[in-house]
């Protein structure tokens, strides 16, 4: 049984996914918009966070620090706990196994790190020594469907909050993994030619995948609109 998933993000009005490429505007500042948008993150009240490879890399920091070779005997191949009893968790999805941290929490929130079947056992020994969780796909791409059920059935992870990027967001949506959008809208503009959306799936995109339906619609602070829908798979 996987978490009640809510795809939380903010955007400008043409969908423009960094805050560093808008327009600016006399209603709010960047540094508004970025605290309306936490303050709805805690409203949610998720147990979990989770972001794609290249946002946790911004919060990560660390470099490779492997453990010496014989240590790589003892990694489990299929999952690894550090922390059960976290009060939230900071998920990562990290499917070639490129992250390092220096620490094993974000904030206070113990990391969990998703990986793909191939990642070599002495990434998985660094990041067991460095206290932090994680979980291997049993094929070389992420399953995510089972990932999500071992998420909510071993940590107890009920309702988890999807934070991006693009990529992730899209795979997720595809998959039918989606349960809410929770969209803030601020009063910008991005328009640079092939700038990235709050959420991406390739070439064939999503029309035809999912069905959202407005749950509420909200004017809040410094000329931000806040969406919610629910999403249903087709």
């Amino acid at each position: 049984m996987k978490p009640h998933v809510i795809c939380h993000m903010i955007s400008s009005l043409d969908g423009g996914l960094h805050p560093s490429r808008w327009t600016e505007s006399p209603d709010g500042s960047r540094v508004d918009w970025t605290a309306l948008y936490q303050s709805c993150h805690e409203k949610l009240e998720g147990d979990a966070w989770m972001v794609g490879r290249v946002t946790m890399a911004e919060m990560s920091k660390g470099n490779p620090h492997p453990p010496h070779e014989h240590e790589h005997d003892k990694v489990d191949r299929s999952r690894h706990f550090a922390n059960r009893e976290a009060a939230n968790y900071a998920i990562a999805v990290d499917t070639s196994g490129k992250l390092h941290f220096t620490k094993n929490e974000i904030d206070g929130d113990h990391v969990v790190v998703l990986l793909g079947g191939d990642v070599p056992d002495s990434h998985l020994a660094e990041l067991a020594g460095d206290g932090i969780s994680y979980i291997v796909s049993t094929q070389p791409q992420l399953d995510l469907p089972a990932m999500l059920d071992t998420l909510n059935r071993e940590l107890g992870i009920k309702r988890l909050l999807l934070e991006g990027g693009a990529g992730i967001n899209g795979s997720f949506l595809a998959e039918g993994l989606v349960d809410e959008i929770s969209l803030l809208v601020a009063p910008a503009l991005d328009g640079r030619a092939a700038s990235q959306s709050f959420v991406e799936f390739g070439e064939e995109g999503l029309a035809g995948k999912v069905a959202l339906s407005l749950k509420s619609c909200e004017t809040l602070d410094h000329g931000v609109i806040y969406l919610r829908y629910t999403v249903a798979p087709r």
